[in-house]
């Protein structure tokens, strides 16, 4: 399992459906998007790509596109370790639509994700093997029903000495089966024929430019100007950011 996402939403209503039909995103829409995720940052095209291959963009980096009945936008800086602790600028642009949050990491095993209802929180969920449950906020999904009643167990070799599975459930399969239910596809596994393709969703590039960020040191490349750390991904202030 290698899947990683930083992904965002705002939906109507069912993602799966909008993204069915989705066809080209509109460029002024999601410049606008990119304009509320991002206020004040300087915005530059870059070339695109599809979902499949954009829900974990390279640093410097922001894929994002603007269709009917929903808008996404995928960046590192998107990865909360509490995703309750959302930036309200943030809840304040869905204007009442549906907002979810998918992050996960490979690396470390890590898993969050959050929905929120005209403005309200109804569920988010935050773990990994190393930091344990960090949030579990909200009743869960029925996708996550079979995780938590243990008929996902990570099974374990006695002969190789390993130590029990820290969680009842790996949390990069739980996040799997999160996308699928959520936005409707996957990234890894056999995708059911109702599925999504996420390689046939295009979505549009673009290099954000933050103005709080200082000057670059000379010699600094040009694709990690505007790009400030906190010891995390980011430069969103206030929530802290997952490491990866």
């Amino acid at each position: 399992m290698g899947a990683k996402t930083a992904l965002l939403a705002y939906a109507d209503g069912d993602v799966a459906s909008a993204l069915r039909e989705a066809g080209e995103p509109a460029a002024e829409g999601t410049s606008a998007l990119i304009a509320q995720v991002f206020p004040g940052w300087g915005m530059e095209s870059m070339k695109g790509d599809v979902l499949g291959e954009s829900t974990y963009p390279p640093e410097h980096l922001t894929y994002a596109a603007s269709f009917p009945g929903v808008d996404l936008v995928c960046d590192r800086r998107l990865m909360f370790d509490r995703p309750s602790e959302l930036p309200a600028h943030l809840l304040e642009a869905a204007a009442g639509r549906r907002v979810i949050l998918h992050a996960m990491h490979s690396v470390s095993d890590w898993l969050a994700f959050a929905v929120w209802e005209e403005g309200c929180l109804r569920r988010s969920l935050s773990l990994s093997p190393g930091g344990g449950i960090v949030e579990n906020i909200g009743d869960p999904f029925p996708f996550e029903m079979p995780y938590w009643a243990g008929g996902r167990p990570v099974e374990s070799d006695p002969e190789w000495g390993e130590e029990p599975y820290a969680l009842p459930f790996h949390p990069l399969e739980l996040g799997n089966e999160a996308l699928r239910a959520l936005f409707g596809f996957l990234l890894e596994g056999r995708p059911l024929p109702e599925d999504i393709d996420p390689d046939e969703v295009p979505l549009l590039g673009f290099g954000l430019t933050d103005p709080d960020a200082p000057p670059p040191s000379p010699g600094a490349s040009r694709a990690r100007r505007g790009v400030k750390t906190n010891g995390a991904h980011g430069v969103l202030p206030r929530p802290r950011r997952h490491m990866a």
